[in-house]
């Protein structure tokens, strides 16, 4: 889990299964988008399958505790995670970045307020495959 806190929701979406470095594979592929809401923020992240990777699997419910770094699920054969944070937070990858799960941080709080490890946030993701820009204040 990037973050530790509470499963809000979990959607299953069916679809393609395109090659998962496409761009329009965040939107057509099948996929599952899980939502956690931690003590501060609130963090999306979409497990998506690939052309070989048909096989996407998550082993938590909806309402469960999770720790950073929890494994929770995978893919079959790996394929690509999509990681949505608040503003709030500042990438410590770029594109290309090898990340492995449960020990890479992924993202830091901005200085806006007291930044501790206990704030990062961590992936499962195999390698940093897209990372939008974010909006600084």
């Amino acid at each position: 889990a990037p973050i530790g806190g509470i499963i809000r929701k979990r959607v299953h979406s069916p679809g393609r299964f395109l090659v998962a470095s496409r761009a329009e594979a965040s939107v057509e592929n099948e996929q599952n988008t899980v939502t956690i809401e931690g003590e501060r923020d609130t963090v999306i992240f979409k497990q998506i399958a690939g052309l070989v990777a048909r096989r996407i699997v998550f082993n938590k419910e909806v309402g469960n505790h999770v720790e950073r770094g929890e494994r929770v699920g995978l893919i079959k054969f790996g394929s690509r995670v999509d990681l949505f944070l608040p503003l709030a937070y500042s990438p410590q990858v770029k594109v290309g970045d090898r990340v492995k799960g449960g020990s890479s941080w992924m993202a830091r709080p901005l200085a806006l307020r007291p930044a501790s490890a206990a704030d990062s946030i961590s992936t499962d993701s195999a390698r940093v495959q897209q990372l939008q820009p974010m909006k600084r204040s």
